[in-house]
């Protein structure tokens, strides 16, 4: 996120398919703007280096009703993005996959009892930092969300309680950029 400058802005508007170009320019602040370009080009990286995609081939989305993205000329790749002011994360695989990153958060009482359970906000506010383990929790939550294409809904305080065995959250934090990343995929 550093790199967000016009210039960057003005080099990835131009490497980007007119549909993320539009998607980019409707943020209004130039980090918002870099994020959108910034993600685009690193998931077509991505998938260029997989071979899974030509090199000079443009990506179009469609979106599900509940907002997940997909690959208008690729229903076997799935992917997922995320970012926020310190990080970008892409993900890509040929089964669901979802990805969340976050930058540290300090919940509000309120927060911690729409989005967490009993025991998950008893570790949060006994946590030697609060805003990191409620961030880690909380993308924890949303890359689920995001692997099951449901937007985040009502199960949300016991989403990572009933998670099935056949999935894996895998969880990193950047103490010194203060953000948590979690990828979640199925076990085969």
């Amino acid at each position: 996120m550093e790199q967000a400058t016009p210039e960057e802005v003005d080099r990835l508007l131009y490497f980007v398919s007119p549909q993320r170009k539009a998607d980019a320019l409707k943020y209004k602040h130039l980090a918002g703007q870099y994020a959108c370009l910034k993600s685009y080009e690193l998931l077509h990286q991505l998938l260029a280096e997989k071979e899974w995609i030509l090199p000079d081939e443009q990506l179009t989305f469609e979106y599900s009703e509940h907002g997940k993205p997909a690959l208008s000329s690729h229903s076997d790749i799935h992917f997922n993005i995320s970012h926020c002011k310190s990080a970008i994360a892409v993900a890509a695989g040929r089964d669901p996959v979802g990805i969340d990153v976050e930058s540290f958060r300090n919940p509000t009482v309120q927060l911690l009892k729409y989005t967490m359970n009993d025991h998950e906000a008893d570790e949060v506010i006994n946590s030697l930092n609060p805003e990191q383990r409620f961030t880690e929790l909380w993308t924890r939550k949303e890359a689920l969300f995001k692997y099951y294409g449901t937007g985040i809904n009502h199960s949300i305080k016991d989403i990572l309680a009933n998670m099935p065995d056949t999935i894996r959250l895998d969880t990193a934090v950047s103490i010194e950029k203060k953000y948590a990343l979690t990828i979640c995929e199925g076990i085969s």
